[in-house]
């Protein structure tokens, strides 16, 4: 039995490679859905896939969609690297369209009919909950595996605890250019881009919608609260 054992874990070992994951999803997708209906959600996974398609580089593949989320795989850090750097400045010209976060990660993943196994998965899936909208977080094992420096600068985000991992793990963000937008839309998040394309708030400077049913919206939200109270986003 302990034979049978030692083989089989062999043998998983040996089926095992190193790839390069990048998980990503919609900042905002639960309250998009709640303000506009299943419809208009639908819609929205239709234009992020678009988006990701567009995005994809060298060998990376979109692996899986599980509602707003995305796993791309590729055998190249670089090109996963270049997938996320390319999601994020495709994604902040859609107008109307959510912001992105997400985690990627480089390290052992088994294949089997199609599908990976594998805590690099888990990993990269805590990495991308840590992110906050609009960024890009990694391991220090993908940023470690980049073979071109000169793709983009690495922030370090410090070490975190991260759920089901044993270990603390050190993190680093993804720096981009700086987004150039004019507001999001204070209750179902989506990105505007110009004051040509919303609806202004009637009192509140600075303040946007992409709708009249979002600012009715906001407009009841805060009659049910004290004054000078912050809708919750």
């Amino acid at each position: 039995m302990a034979l049978e054992y030692k083989t089989s874990v062999i043998l998983t070992t040996l089926m095992e490679k190193n790839l390069a994951i990048l998980i990503a999803d919609l900042s905002g997708y639960t309250a998009l859905t709640e303000a506009h209906g299943a419809v208009s959600a639908a819609d929205m996974i239709e234009r992020f896939l678009k988006i990701v398609d567009n995005s994809l580089t060298g060998d990376s593949h979109l692996h899986q969609r599980r509602g707003d989320e995305v796993m791309i795989m590729s055998e190249s850090p670089d090109d996963v690297l270049l997938t996320a750097l390319l999601l994020l400045k495709n994604s902040a010209t859609e107008n109307n369209f959510l912001l992105l976060h997400g985690g990627l990660h480089y390290g052992p993943v088994l294949e089997r009919d199609g599908e990976y196994y594998g805590s690099s998965i888990n990993f990269t899936s805590r990495i991308a909950a840590k992110a906050e909208p609009n960024t890009f977080w990694c391991s220090a094992e993908f940023r470690d595996a980049i073979k071109n420096p000169e793709l983009c600068e690495f922030g370090s985000m410090g070490v975190h605890e991260l759920k089901n991992i044993t270990e603390e793990k050190q993190t680093f963000r993804i720096v981009t250019d700086k987004m150039h937008f004019l507001a999001i839309d204070p209750v179902c998040r989506m990105l505007i881009l110009s004051q040509n394309k919303a609806i202004p708030h009637p009192s509140e400077r600075d303040i946007f919608f992409c709708s009249e049913n979002c600012l009715n919206t906001y407009e009841s939200n805060k009659a049910r609260k004290n004054p000078g109270e912050i809708l919750s986003q």
